[in-house]
């Protein structure tokens, strides 16, 4: 019984403190993805509350944009292309957004900046 305890936790460890989504882009869409808190978010981050590290990964075949704003101020923009993963640092009260002019996917983790 230990064993097949031991084998589970080893198999759910890479999980344990990431929290991640897969999300789809539709044509000429702007997107809140982190920071303005519960309904609002596209993705949730267990770390809103902190500092962190958003990890995100283009899994279609169109490069979009990301701006990472507070206050209603842009901060960051970058694109990501196709393919291509980006980490960013999210301050506590920073907002992450997705824009996109053609359709695509993407895939965004968060996990806690330790520093």
């Amino acid at each position: 019984m230990k064993k097949h305890l031991l084998f589970i936790l080893l198999l759910l460890a890479p999980f344990i403190g990431f929290s991640q989504s897969v999300l789809e882009l539709d044509p000429s869409q702007s997107m809140c993805i982190s920071g303005k808190g519960t309904g609002q978010d596209a993705a949730i981050n267990p770390y809103l509350s902190t500092n962190s590290i958003g990890t995100i990964e283009n899994l279609g075949a169109n490069p979009f944009s990301i701006r990472i704003q507070q206050d209603g101020e842009i901060l960051q923009t970058s694109t990501i292309e196709p393919g291509a993963i980006m980490a960013v640092k999210l301050l506590q009260g920073h907002e992450l957004y997705f824009d996109s002019e053609m359709k695509t996917m993407a895939k965004i983790g968060f996990k806690e900046l330790n520093e």
